[in-house]
């Protein structure tokens, strides 16, 4: 929780090289979610052009050299896993003493080096690197606008998981920190299903954030439930 508390987004870097051991991380954990859930991620290191455009002026980019692509084939839930594995990297990217910022819109696709087959589409990337601060938090909404039970029953009588895991949902970055995602716990209590609501942009991407955050909470504290 105290990593997933300490991720924000940053918008400026430092002209700091990322080291080799950190890249030699992101690149193991990439080519692992590629494999495990049929995605195309890359990383593309020292590649400003991707950022040097209109479009991330109006995004507040600040010395943007590095970021992650989502890439994969066409098909559906492409979003939803790459905001699952997206997060993922970011969030050890943390770890490693990195900063990330989601970005869908503020960027150019046909400047990042990126490599897209036919077939396939690049969903969004995270621009990466040494912040040149460490971000400030962003709004969240009270977890009982983010879960329910099968049964509307308060949020206090369902299982110890289901409400670590809505904790650390609450703290997944989303689109205009929209948080347009549900989780209802199942009737026999070992089960949840998710939801995207409609959105402004992003909403899929967004609950595939969220569902890792809710994965990793809920783990914490058992491994007796699954998603429906």
């Amino acid at each position: 929780m105290s990593l997933l508390a300490a991720r924000h987004s940053v918008r400026s870097f430092t002209d700091r090289p990322i080291e080799e051991g950190a890249v030699a991380q992101l690149q193991a954990e990439a080519d692992a979610l590629n494999e495990r859930l049929g995605l195309s991620i890359q990383l593309c290191l020292d590649n400003p052009e991707a950022f040097n455009g209109r479009l991330a002026h109006y995004g507040s980019f600040r010395n943007a050299r590095n970021h992650i692509a989502l890439v994969g084939p066409t098909r559906p839930g492409l979003d939803e896993a790459c905001g699952y594995a997206g997060e993922r990297l970011a969030l050890l990217a943390q770890e490693l003493g990195l900063n990330t910022c989601w970005v869908a819109l503020t960027y150019s696709k046909k400047a990042s080096a990126a490599r897209v087959a036919a077939g396939e589409k690049f969903v969004c990337c995270i621009a990466l690197g040494y912040g040149e601060k460490a971000g400030v938090a962003h709004k969240v909404k009270p977890i009982e606008k983010l879960g329910r039970t099968a049964a509307g029953s308060e949020l206090a009588t369902a299982p110890a998981w289901f409400a670590a895991g809505l904790g650390a949902a609450q703290l997944a970055p989303t689109a205009v920190n929209q948080q347009r995602f549900r989780f209802e716990l199942a009737a026999d209590e070992h089960a949840v299903r998710t939801r995207a609501l409609p959105a402004v942009s992003c909403g899929h991407i967004d609950l595939g954030i969220a569902k890792l955050h809710f994965e990793l909470g809920a783990n914490s504290v058992s491994r007796d439930w699954s998603f429906a």
